[in-house]
């Protein structure tokens, strides 16, 4: 049986709330929340000072915490949160408090310091999400995990894939097997794009039926024990009508892909692996049809830190988890993606992602 990782987390927040000079911090984000202390409900707050973790919810979570969340001490709440904030933050010997301002809403932050006026709430923004970005050991088997169900999931649908089949079902089938094989649902709502559906790079499935010779852009992820996989291929039913375009684009992609995993490593930012794929693209004669970055950090939630693109200057560091996943996107043709979760290692990087790119489905 492995330790809890909730202990270490707690003190590595500790050690930065010292830093922003803040008596305690207020989590109110729900991954934030579930991070620290290990809750899967969707309602509550942390109140988290360098002696106390307090964990305030209503009625419907009361035995919950007490199940999930030993670090933390159950405060109950009757009505309104604001009827207990002032007794936490009084026993806390809170002065200067901490909120996350990338989250709370205009009307939460009126309310809590209307409730508390002896108190100074200082605005801080992504100091949990910061802890996020590094993967503890426990993350990283559970990430492992959720990304091998994905391919499993692809590889056992595609066979089936066959002319006539819609985006919608196809969808549904990756679905299915995900749910039916471990899965808690999906990391987000699938998207299966066909033809010219697939040069918008977040089209929806829909009833039209799956293209014959054209690219079809597939990007699933499933959701494990609270974590995310995220996976992009593409593929073709049968050989393509234009192979000359098809191919391509195709390898370009690649190219990009494989030359920004071979690149990716403590040190480098996510600016400069997203001009590593981007120049490829770029060389290749598609470069304003790469129109967005080219990945992001996995974790609790589908997209969060750290960010690969142009305006992101922070150096990846090991124990980062990252998706790099390259576009063309061709108004009226189509789209090709290709995407891997990436983990950062002390000597470089791992592609967790081992499904197959070979985009050719015979028919």
């Amino acid at each position: 049986m492995t330790d809890s990782p909730y202990p270490a987390r707690l003190a590595r927040l500790r050690a930065r709330l010292a830093e922003a000079k803040v008596d305690a911090l207020l989590v109110s984000q729900p991954e934030n929340r579930t991070y620290l202390s290990g809750f899967t409900g969707s309602a509550g707050w942390l109140l988290i000072s360098a002696e106390l973790a307090l964990f305030a919810t209503d009625f419907r979570y009361y035995e919950q915490v007490g199940l999930e969340c030993p670090d933390f001490e159950l405060v109950r709440v009757p009505q309104k949160f604001t009827d207990v904030l002032p007794e936490m933050l009084q026993r806390a010997g809170v002065h200067r408090l901490g909120f996350e301002a990338d989250h709370a809403t205009y009307a939460d932050v009126q309310a809590w310091t209307k409730a508390t006026p002896g108190c100074e709430w200082v605005p801080l923004e992504g100091e949990v999400q910061k802890l996020r970005a590094v993967k503890d050991p426990t993350e990283v088997a559970t990430l492992r995990a959720a990304v091998h169900l994905a391919d499993e999931a692809l590889a056992a649908v595609l066979p089936q894939v066959r002319p006539g089949m819609t985006e919608r079902e196809l969808a549904w089938a990756i679905e299915s097997y995900m749910r039916t094989h471990g899965a808690a649902g999906v990391a987000f709502e699938l998207i299966v794009a066909g033809g010219p559906n697939g040069a918008r790079p977040h089209a929806r499935a829909s009833d039209a039926p799956l293209p014959v010779g054209q690219p079809i852009v597939i990007d699933m992820g499933a959701r494990l024990d609270g974590y995310c996989s995220d996976m992009t291929r593409t593929i073709c039913l049968g050989e393509p009508e234009d192979p000359d375009r098809f191919w391509d684009i195709y390898n370009t992609v690649l190219r990009a892909q494989q030359a920004a995993e071979a690149a990716i490593r403590p040190g480098i930012t996510g600016q400069e692996a997203d001009a590593i794929a981007r120049e490829v693209i770029t060389q290749a004669g598609y470069g304003e049809l790469f129109g967005h970055n080219l990945g992001h950090g996995v974790g609790l939630a589908i997209h969060e830190e750290p960010r690969l693109g142009r305006l992101n200057t922070t150096p990846l560091v090991a124990g980062n988890v990252v998706t790099v996943e390259p576009g063309i996107y061709v108004p009226g043709w189509g789209g090709v993606r290709i995407e891997d979760i990436v983990l950062v290692t002390p000597n470089g990087a791992e592609v967790l992602t081992t499904m197959s790119k070979e985009p050719i489905i015979p028919l």
